[in-house]
């Protein structure tokens, strides 16, 4: 049988207090392929892994601008240029009229950027990754929290690695193959 290919080592802690300071530690060392796994958020998690400010707020700012303008310009552009209708004697640029639809479009397309920003940055749908082929992973929907880090990140060594987890408070580390 050919040999698997290693994705990286699983540690597992117990308590939200020992995986926050293993974070502190293997973002002080230098890793950068690596991530926490917790059954429930663990305040300022983010901030000792070293995770930038999410970039969706600004893809939904974006998106909600655009749908704004498009619905603003759509509704200029039809009833100025190509249909325009005098109605009662008001002006053909009746902007006021057009609030409803200006609106809807930029919520609209502003929940489509939440929405789907949120899906591309995470890189979801992952329908399976090699963390589910370890049974001890099952409980970091439950009571155990767990770091991973990958074979691929440029300081990953198996020994030095796995030692450093062990001595960051890991009650288990196990090799993960692909």
């Amino acid at each position: 049988m050919a040999e698997q290919k290693v994705w990286g080592l699983l540690a597992e802690f117990e308590t939200p207090q020992t995986i926050f300071t293993a974070c502190e530690s293997v973002r002080d060392e230098g890793y950068r392929h690596w991530d926490a796994h917790t059954p429930f958020p663990v305040h300022n998690l983010d901030k000792a892994m070293g995770i930038p400010a999410s970039k969706v707020p600004w893809i939904v700012l974006a998106l909600t601008l655009f749908g704004a303008a498009a619905g603003f310009t759509l509704q200029w552009w039809t009833t100025v240029i190509d249909y325009p209708i005098m109605v009662a004697g008001k002006p053909f640029a009746s902007w006021p009229a057009w609030v409803p639809v200006t609106f809807e479009l930029s919520i609209l397309l502003g929940s489509f950027g939440a929405v789907f920003g949120m899906l591309g940055l995470n890189r979801l749908p992952t329908l399976h990754h090699p963390l589910f082929n370890s049974d001890r992973f099952d409980r970091a929907s439950d009571d155990r929290f767990f770091i991973s880090i990958e074979a691929r990140d440029p300081l990953y060594d198996v020994k030095k690695t796995k030692k450093l987890l062990q001595k960051l408070g890991a009650t288990h580390v196990e090799e993960i193959a692909e």
